[in-house]
């Protein structure tokens, strides 16, 4: 009977790639990272540390939404601002277990990056991840690998359900683990870092050696060798942490289910799966350099109003609308969504708002009920003063 999954063939995990087809790709996207990374690193202190709080907040958010997990972007911001050292805006809330615990793995898979990644480190990071328990009613096993029962990958109700990926049974775990860490400790010597990094997601997937958590163990993973893939080229550790890929699969992760399965289903070549990787490292890198646009933006904003006295409402909702580039705020401030954020009565938040407009902090988009607000930039010639 023909093999099933890519883990039955008979050479695995011996992968192949059509070369010719990723070169232009690898250099479309190590030419848009190392772009991002210039402009990271060309930030001066704060707005450094501001750019890559907002890109591990988008990283953290990311990884956590591919898996149907939403955190509370407001926790995530507070922790990370912790650890950065950033000031802490007032009322902060304590982040919960789950976030901290997310926030750990992260933060740890980019650093001592000439460590090896051991067995005893992913149960740790397993560990983490479900600081605050499983993430769903089923008990599953924290911090050690998955039971004797079959791993399998289901969607659909019960009875019905479809299968998408059975991964490798039980008995062959441990040594298939073995051979993966082996392999990402020392690669081939002509192995490129960012086809190591896509490779690695792949088998760690298809090993799915956890009964929950796997993807996001495998983006941290991917992580740590994309931070060790630019190392030589980065001035301040920092900045290799915040050039991670979750986020860009969270945007795109229907595809990535997709091509996942695909890939798991055929044969060894991998070209369609590392094309993929590819062009989203292109596309993430893209989108990164728009928050930094963004951070930039915004403390021009702030530096503009430094004498505008804005109230602690006022202050919360232009954090919200500041919060949302570079895609921006859904829809626009309007007065039910200010009233709902600030808690207070309609006039209280009718009147913020206008204030904020004659301020020039804010400007008025549509008309009557439709009437919503959105950020008034101050003019690009105005210098900035950090």
């Amino acid at each position: 009977m023909a093999s099933s999954w890519i883990w039955q063939q008979p050479d695995w995990p011996q992968f192949r790639w059509k070369s010719s087809s990723l070169e232009p790709l690898l250099e479309q996207a190590r030419l848009a990272r190392h772009e991002l990374l210039s402009r990271l690193e060309s930030l001066e202190p704060p707005l450094d540390r501001e750019a890559i709080s907002a890109l591990l907040g988008r990283e953290s958010l990311g990884t956590a939404a591919i898996e149907g997990e939403l955190l509370d972007p407001v926790q995530v911001r507070s922790s990370i601002a912790q650890r950065l050292r950033l000031p802490l805006t007032e009322g902060h809330p304590t982040a919960s277990a789950q976030v901290e615990g997310l926030l750990d793995v992260l933060m740890e898979a980019t650093s001592s990056l000439e460590a090896p990644l051991s067995l005893a480190t992913l149960n740790h990071w397993h560990q983490r991840l479900f600081a605050a328990g499983p993430d769903g009613l089923r008990a599953i096993r924290i911090g050690e690998l998955r039971d004797e029962a079959p791993m399998q990958v289901l969607s659909g109700v019960i009875g019905r359900e479809r299968l998408h990926f059975e991964a490798p049974p039980r008995n062959q775990l441990e040594r298939q683990l073995e051979v993966f860490l082996d392999w990402i400790a020392s690669p081939p010597a002509e192995l490129d870092g960012l086809l190591r990094a896509g490779l690695a997601h792949l088998w760690f997937l298809t090993l799915h050696p956890y009964e929950d958590g796997n993807g996001r163990l495998a983006r941290a993973i991917t992580d740590r060798l994309l931070a060790q893939d630019c190392r030589a080229s980065v001035q301040q550790g920092l900045s290799a942490r915040a050039l991670g890929i979750s986020a860009q699969i969270s945007r795109e992760r229907e595809a990535y289910y997709t091509v996942l399965e695909r890939c798991q289903r055929g044969d060894l070549d991998v070209t369609g799966w590392l094309s993929w990787f590819l062009e989203q490292l292109t596309a993430e890198a893209v989108t990164n350099g728009a928050v930094i646009d963004a951070v930039r933006r915004k403390a021009a904003f702030w530096w503009s109003h430094r004498y505008s006295g804005f109230n602690n409402r006022q202050q919360k909702l232009l954090n919200r609308l500041l919060d949302a580039e570079p895609e921006g705020f859904t829809g626009g401030m309007t007065l039910r969504k200010a009233i709902s954020l600030t808690k207070v009565s309609r006039a209280t938040a009718w009147r913020d708002l206008s204030e904020l407009v004659e301020q020039q902090a804010i400007e008025p988009i549509g008309e009557g009920r439709s009437r919503a607000y959105r950020i008034h930039w101050p003019s690009a010639s105005e210098p900035l003063a950090l």
